[in-house]
């Protein structure tokens, strides 16, 4: 008897929700991980790798609880705005940090994502974005 493959319209709707769920429980195992990494830290060595990234030990320990991919939306925010991300890690790395380590910290995630998502967020980053300053400042002028 030959079997035939099972086809349920909400199939792949299933497999894009327990591919986000599996990507969600990854990343939240990576950012323990990362934690405990850091709470084995003395603070003499938080003092140290602080320093090393121009920050300080309150601000390392605040972005430490965060997610490693806390800061996506100002890269792609960046390349929206056609400013080159990797050219300005190169050229600018503390305005680099500085964008991340904002884009860390925001309270307005789920609206910037929306807006990166619906493709409305060139025009809507001022009224929120805690980097709109700098950005702003870096988006090439229109010819």
């Amino acid at each position: 008897m030959a079997q035939t493959a099972f086809s349920h319209p909400d199939y792949e709707r299933v497999q894009i929700v327990l591919a986000c769920i599996a990507r969600w429980i990854a990343h939240a195992r990576e950012a323990r991980r990362a934690r405990r990494e850091f709470r084995n830290c003395g603070p003499a060595e938080v003092a140290g790798i602080a320093r090393d990234l121009g920050l300080n030990p309150d601000e390392l320990i605040t972005l430490a609880k965060k997610a490693p991919d806390t800061s996506d939306c100002v890269h792609k925010l960046l390349a929206v705005l056609g400013i080159d991300g990797k050219a300005l890690d190169h050229d600018a790395p503390g305005t680099m940090r500085d964008l991340r380590r904002l884009c860390s910290t925001c309270a307005h995630k789920r609206r910037c994502e929306h807006d990166l998502a619906s493709g409305v967020i060139a025009g809507s980053f001022h009224d929120y974005c805690p980097n709109a300053f700098t950005l702003q400042s870096l988006t090439p002028a229109k010819q």
